[in-house]
């Protein structure tokens, strides 16, 4: 991504890294309206737009949560965009006619369509290593899921009543295992690009 101003709108960001529940209440309420409105005018219902509100709010916090979203544009650009492209793009998943799109909400800036395929790549990365990451054993699982967690391999070996040798063993076999499933995947290769 280019070097560019952060966004004083980065504070949203960073209050859904940190959960901050003033914060998520302010972005429902000044935002989501606008959103709910676009997917009711453009085939869906409330429920629908709940749905997408819902994925992106998810989909935000994960990358604010890994630290890689800087906000170079306002935040209402750039959720709003997010939103439309998950509804449309979920459109052209469920229907096999037409699709009529009442074009005037936002007109995209070149700094809000660099974050919305920064995120979206982000996204697709994400569902990778969760797909790849559900075929690895219960075991190898839990033991990254605490090495994630925990501050050192003793605290794992600690809370799994097993070695230190066994542990980092373990989680080297188990990267290893999730490394190469990834770099097999049919889309490894566009999203390494990215």
């Amino acid at each position: 991504m280019s070097q560019s101003k952060i966004h004083p709108d980065q504070m949203y960001i960073e209050g859904l890294a940190a959960n901050n529940s003033a914060i998520i209440q302010t972005i429902y309420k000044k935002y989501v309206p606008k959103v709910v409105m676009f997917v009711m005018n453009n085939s869906g219902d409330k429920e629908h737009a709940q749905d997408v509100v819902q994925e992106i709010m998810i989909l935000l916090f994960n990358q604010a949560k890994a630290n890689t979203l800087q906000l170079t544009c306002p935040f209402d650009a750039y959720f709003f965009l997010l939103c439309k492209r998950k509804w449309l793009n979920e459109l052209k998943k469920t229907s096999n006619k037409g699709v009529t799109i009442n074009e005037d909400a936002v007109s995209m800036n070149e700094s809000a369509s660099e974050l919305i395929t920064h995120t979206e790549e982000f996204d697709e990365k994400q569902q990778l290593f969760d797909l790849m990451f559900l075929k690895l054993g219960d075991k190898c699982q839990e033991v990254l899921k605490l090495s994630f967690s925990s501050k050192t391999m003793e605290e794992v070996a600690g809370k799994l009543n097993v070695t230190y040798g066994y542990v980092r063993k373990k989680k080297s076999l188990c990267i290893g295992q999730l490394t190469q499933w990834i770099q097999e995947a049919k889309n490894f290769k566009s999203l390494k690009n990215n």
